[in-house]
């Protein structure tokens, strides 16, 4: 049987535009964000075993996120393209207030595996690059854990995958900024824990 690989997943931290826009490439943590960042960093650092490599979408509120946690594991932050925000073309930078008002968002709502963003990456797409980036990291890392620092939406779709729930269904599950969401990648996919303020009560000391 396969070691099965624990990876640790933390959405990035809190920005000015959380909830309200979907956010810029360029969009920066804002201090309760970095706050956030720092908490989590000091659950992770608390880990016995500890993680053995961390993982990092390379935008910059997700590499603002890591940084405390490398500096508290005495790990590098390692960008991973395959771990960035799915890609909302010409919708990027719009506020949710008036997205909602368009026709096209019911389908992100009920049926989002068949959304192409105007300009951008279908969340299908996202969805199947997240989890196969996931599923490389875990291949080198089997046995150990890992940290993967990543957007709301992959975190949710990996979520998703893991327990086999359609795409379709991703929505129905919320990933709060900074959170930790825990799964474990062996024969058999497992969710341990989404949104965990506790990590040490799921994962172990």
């Amino acid at each position: 049987m396969r070691p099965a690989t624990t990876v640790l997943l933390v959405r990035h931290g809190r920005t000015a535009t959380t909830g309200r826009e979907l956010p810029a490439p360029t969009q920066e943590l804002d201090a309760r964000g970095h706050a956030q960042a720092a908490a989590v960093a000091e659950q992770l650092a608390a880990l016995s075993p500890a993680p053995i490599a961390l993982y990092t979408s390379p935008l910059v509120r997700c590499r603002q996120t890591a940084a405390p946690i490398a500096r508290a594991l005495g790990q590098r932050a390692h960008p991973v393209a395959g771990l960035r925000e799915c890609d909302y073309g010409a919708w990027t930078g719009q506020s949710l207030w008036r997205l909602r008002r368009l026709a096209a968002w019911r389908a992100v709502v009920t049926t989002p595996s068949t959304v192409t963003f105007p300009d951008g990456e279908s969340l299908a797409a996202m969805s199947q690059r997240m989890w196969a980036t996931l599923l490389d990291l875990a291949e080198r890392h089997r046995g150990q854990r890992i940290v993967v620092v990543s957007h709301a939406d992959p975190i949710r779709a990996a979520l998703a995958v893991a327990q086999g729930v359609p795409l379709d269904l991703f929505g129905r599950t919320v990933v709060a900024p900074a959170s930790i969401s825990v799964v474990r990648l062996g024969e058999t996919p497992a969710v341990l824990g989404v949104n965990l303020t506790d990590l040490a009560a799921v994962v172990g000391r």
